[in-house]
């Protein structure tokens, strides 16, 4: 799904606002998801040196050296005052890896998989009894105790290979749009030409098929859009997400999703505006670049042109956001990370901050543990150092999403049999 928007760190390093969408702040620390591929991508051999270490460790709970108790319990799973548990979300999750895992795709994905006793069987096997676990546990303390007697964990080795891990959040936006081209709904998003295997490389830029003022007035496209955003910057934000819903003039929804894209990577539209000294990383969020381009829409001809690579959709007749291995995505239950390295579909344990409303109303982030499913990446995602967390669909999801910038934790749980 890799989409949707948030803090999205546009490439920047992080998220700042919606499913992907706010992927732009820092390359340096290997931002989230610009435009989130929606492919199932198999693993490819993992070929560690001495100074490249593999991405996933295990980790020693017999010396000492760790403990799950110092991770902390997921209290979301239950019902608290006032705050429904989601065992039931993360079930479904789990199905959804179950299914993923019996096909083909995922056959080829863990065939090259070159980290020792991480294999399809026991990834499967790993689900099918946490599943059991969760369903007869009463409480967060006793599936814990249930974990930490049947797993082992292997660790994220992070961006320093020290284990820290940099979160950020994503979701699937909510825009107004038209079947029709009209003078409040002018930017497209088109369609995925039949030729486009056919293209010469590299392929055209943003600039070549939108033009700097993004109505693809001149576009080789003309022919194959098929709905229009009265935002341009929105409209730009579905390419980084991947995904969304679209509330259409006669009332309807039509939701959207990838169906292809161009050959030129994702380049960071908020670490374009860094490099200029329009702000700094710090100053820089996905609602400040929003006012910024509202008060100088002029500017989008200047930059967001700097992201070269271009995003094809198709219509999904409502189905859910999905991720890159081929099923949907969870609230708050679902993981993009770099499918290079990481297993996909398998069960992880996050140790991150997640944002909550306060008594007034703002949100709040507090460091929590959780347990979720991989089951998305990105072409921002890179290296075992990035994790981005889907939080939903809509306005809330998107200022949740938009405030997760931090370092963290991140563990795969297997069997110890």
């Amino acid at each position: 799904m890799r989409k949707l928007i948030t803090w999205l760190s546009l490439s920047l390093g992080w998220v700042i606002f919606a499913p992907g969408i706010w992927t732009f702040l820092n390359n340096s620390v290997q931002s989230v998801k610009g435009d989130r591929e929606q492919i199932a991508v198999a693993q490819q051999p993992v070929n560690p040196t001495p100074e490249q270490p593999l991405p996933l460790q295990l980790i020693n709970s017999n010396n000492g050296e760790f403990s799950l108790e110092s991770l902390g319990i997921d209290e979301q799973l239950w019902d608290r005052p006032g705050k429904p548990g989601d065992k039931q979300a993360l079930l479904a999750s789990i199905d959804n890896s179950l299914r993923y895992l019996r096909t083909s795709k995922a056959a080829q994905a863990y065939q090259n998989y070159q980290i020792p006793g991480i294999t399809l069987n026991r990834v499967r096997r790993s689900l099918v009894r946490f599943r059991q676990i969760v369903v007869a546990a009463k409480s967060a303390e006793e599936l814990q105790v249930a974990v930490n007697r049947e797993f082992i964990f292997y660790k994220s080795i992070g961006r320093n290979n020290q284990g820290s891990v940099l979160f950020t959040g994503y979701f699937e936006p909510i825009y107004l749009a038209s079947r029709t081209p009209s003078a409040e709904y002018r930017y497209p998003l088109y369609r995925i030409p039949p030729n486009l295997n056919q293209w010469p490389k590299p392929h055209l830029t943003r600039l070549e098929l939108e033009g700097a003022d993004g109505l693809g007035t001149n576009s080789p496209l003309r022919g194959l859009e098929f709905v229009w955003l009265r935002d341009r910057f929105e409209a730009f934000l579905v390419h980084v997400q991947g995904s969304a819903q679209l509330k259409l003039t006669d009332g309807s929804v039509m939701t959207v999703g990838f169906a292809g894209k161009t050959d030129l990577p994702y380049s960071s539209v908020g670490r374009a505006m860094i490099d200029d000294g329009k702000f700094t990383p710090e100053q820089l969020t996905m609602p400040v670049m929003i006012d910024y381009f509202k008060q100088f829409p002029e500017e989008m001809n200047r930059y967001l042109q700097r992201n070269e690579s271009f995003i094809f959709f198709k219509e999904t007749n409502g189905a859910p956001p999905m991720g890159s291995i081929g099923v949907p995505v969870t609230a708050e239950r679902s993981i993009a990370t770099d499918k290079s390295l990481m297993p996909p579909g398998a069960l992880a344990l996050i140790k991150a901050p997640i944002p909550y409303p306060n008594a007034d109303g703002k949100q709040e982030s507090q460091l929590v543990s959780r347990y979720v499913l991989d089951q998305d990446t990105g072409s921002a995602i890179k290296g075992p150092g990035r994790v981005d967390i889907f939080m939903g669909t809509g306005v809330v999801a998107g200022e949740r999403a938009g405030i997760i910038k931090a370092n963290g934790e991140l563990y795969y749980l297997l069997l110890k049999k």
